[in-house]
């Protein structure tokens, strides 16, 4: 099968309606755009062309280290620092989404580091909404729907978290459907920032977390007790707290330990992102090879487990090519691609009403795109 084609049982995966949970805006720039701003504003690039310089973010991401691979986003934070730079990557992320067929999409940021050329926290959140309203009506205009939502995340390692809660919340109603902590994930648990999570609970705000990347089960508990998370940000070392106890011919058989067992229990999403999670070693304890990726071991246990990009520009990816990946690694057909698409539809921070017409909107897409094909 030929990558570039996307086919799963005679579909292009790209026709599919999709959801997006865990896209970060600050990993989603073009390497074009990266450059034009970086001209503009005077910040130096290690490669001058746009082709040269996606082939630079991907060999630098292919670390096997989330330190490392966190590093390359110096360069992107760099050109968002204005107003311009704000609304221009918003909007193109927008267009890009729509343009993959995703039809609801959160876009994950800091506020935090976008401040170095004196912009407020409201501000930089209003203007990254500008081009998040831009980008829409853009997507319209070629014939695509698609609706997003802010992430407002904080940077676990600082010390402004309940700052950033704080300015989540009297967003709420402007863009922002929820709140995350990102960042160097060993050392820094959820329990840092009990204040932001304690404010973000009196205010009934959903909250999803990163753990079980860089750090295992102790780093997902944490995010589940501390910070009453919906969503795991990755959780893909979940898997740790899973015991293969032998296999015949019919079956594997295994155990679950009291994290896996609640986490299962109680629905509580995995942002799971396959490409990003090789790049960064989360699943070295299980391989190197995408079909090494714990991904079906979860699926096929029941959680509730949705496919992710992470960074669309360090992974060279898309969320068609993600889901492509996983079809290919563990012969998904697209039965299987609906049940992601409506885990992650079930799990959008949106209000009851809106995940079920978006849930049928999947399900008419899937129907729709099935008869095209024929």
């Amino acid at each position: 099968m030929n990558e570039t084609d996307f086919f799963v049982d005679g579909v292009d995966v790209r026709t599919l309606p999709k959801v997006s949970l865990h896209d970060h805006l600050d990993g989603s720039l073009r390497p074009s755009t990266i450059i034009e701003l970086a001209e503009a504003e005077g910040n130096e690039l290690p490669v001058l062309d746009a082709e040269g310089l996606g082939k630079w973010f991907a060999e630098q991401s292919n670390s096997g280290s989330l330190v490392e691979y966190l590093k390359t986003f110096d360069l992107t934070c760099a050109v968002m620092q204005t107003r311009e730079g704000l609304t221009r990557v918003a909007r193109e992320s927008v267009i890009d989404l729509a343009n993959d067929g995703v039809i609801y999409g959160e876009l994950r940021w800091a506020p935090e580091q976008h401040l170095t050329k004196g912009l407020t926290l409201d501000q930089v959140v209003e203007y990254v909404q500008e081009g998040i309203e831009q980008g829409i009506v853009d997507a319209a205009a070629q014939g695509q729907t698609i609706r997003i939502g802010q992430l407002v995340t904080a940077m676990r390692h600082a010390d402004r978290s309940l700052e950033i809660a704080q300015l989540a919340v009297r967003h709420r109603d402007k863009g922002v459907v929820g709140f995350d902590i990102a960042g160097a994930e060993l050392g820094f648990p959820a329990s840092k920032h009990k204040a932001a999570f304690d404010y973000l609970a009196s205010e009934y705000f959903p909250v999803t977390i990163h753990a079980g990347e860089a750090d295992g089960l102790p780093s997902i508990e944490s995010a589940i007790y501390d910070g009453r998370a919906l969503r795991l940000g990755h959780g893909v070392r979940l898997a740790e707290d899973i015991s293969i106890d032998g296999s015949d011919a019919n079956a594997t058989f295994v155990s679950l330990g009291v994290l896996a067992q609640w986490v299962k229990d109680r629905g509580i999403t995995l942002e799971l992102s396959p490409s990003s999670n090789l790049q960064t070693g989360a699943i070295a304890a299980w391989g190197e090879d995408i079909m090494d990726h714990p991904f079906d071991l979860l699926y096929q246990l029941g959680m509730t487990v949705t496919v992710n990009t992470d960074n669309r520009l360090q992974s060279g990816t898309t969320l068609s090519r993600e889901l492509w990946l996983v079809a290919d690694a563990f012969a998904y057909g697209l039965s299987d691609l609906e049940a992601f698409q409506q885990n992650a539809a079930a799990s959008a921070f949106l209000p009851l009403e809106d995940r079920e017409a978006l849930a049928d909107a999947i399900t008419d897409g899937f129907i729709e795109a099935v008869q095209n094909a024929r």
